[in-house]
């Protein structure tokens, strides 16, 4: 179950790489909450197609250096990983940035994963 946790997060990032915000939410439940930016939650899906395009339009390449940590009680996971990501903005400035992934994914009735609450940005509160 663990290693469908980790393939769940990285056929997200490999979506969001490609631009493919469809695929991209078909990996987060109907109810999901997603920071795009530090401490500042949003839910519904016209918000977070909203926030993945704008993520997409860098043309990210997302690592996962450090690996990655899940727990997982019933049907509730935790996905916790450190990521860094280069790209290059639509003007041509290049774009770096890095932080600490949380994400709370919840199985499926088909025993599939579906991410719930997601937060990149989750290193913001570590001294």
């Amino acid at each position: 179950m663990r290693q469908n946790v980790i393939d769940t997060v990285s056929a997200m990032t490999a979506a969001l790489e490609r631009g493919d915000i469809d695929t991209v939410m078909s990996f987060y439940a109907d109810d999901a909450v997603v920071a795009f930016e530090p401490g500042e939650p949003v839910g519904g899906e016209q918000q977070l197609r909203t926030g993945f395009a704008a993520f997409a339009a860098v043309h990210p390449d997302f690592r996962y250096d450090h690996g990655h940590e899940v727990m997982i009680t019933g049907d509730i996971a935790v996905h916790i990983a450190p990521w860094t990501m280069n790209g290059t903005a639509p003007d041509g400035t290049p774009v770096a940035q890095s932080g600490l992934s949380v994400a709370t994914l919840r199985r499926q009735v088909d025993g599939g994963w579906k991410i719930v609450l997601d937060n990149p940005f989750g290193a913001r509160l570590v001294p």
